[in-house]
């Protein structure tokens, strides 16, 4: 076999389910490339894009918000927190969005909550990482 089936899923909807000749994740070590083949593995994503090379050589790319990526040696299954095309997200809004959680962070009253600012701002600072490339 020299294709693998991957699916793309979050709690809200499936993203993409096909077969695809490679997809390359962003890994919690790095990205992570996966071929037909593979050895199985499982493991955490963190925040950024999940590239799907498809069977006729076009590429999708989907931004993912962290997950689980489940691969056998010809399937693979990403289950992301959150999941959403490229081409779906706003560049100037994920950039004015990633100041002002700055600017939050700054007057947070509780390690709690500074906490929680720092992993909205690691997203957001994903997400315009992806869309500049």
């Amino acid at each position: 076999m020299t294709a693998l089936k991957l699916d793309v899923v979050s709690a809200e909807q499936s993203l993409y389910s096909g077969t695809v000749k490679m997809v390359v994740l962003p890994g919690e070590s790095g990205e992570l490339g996966v071929l037909p083949g593979h050895t199985p593995l499982i493991t955490r994503i963190r925040p950024g894009t999940v590239r799907i090379t498809k069977e006729d050589g076009t590429q999708e790319v989907v931004f993912v918000a962290g997950g689980i990526l489940e691969v056998q040696p010809y399937a693979v299954t990403v289950l992301a927190d959150v999941a959403v095309r490229l081409e779906e997200l706003d560049a100037a809004k994920a950039e004015e969005s990633r100041k002002k959680a700055q600017e939050t962070l700054k007057n947070a009253s509780t390690p709690q909550e500074a906490a929680a600012i720092e992993a909205e701002l690691a997203l957001l600072q994903a997400q315009v990482v992806a869309l500049q490339r």
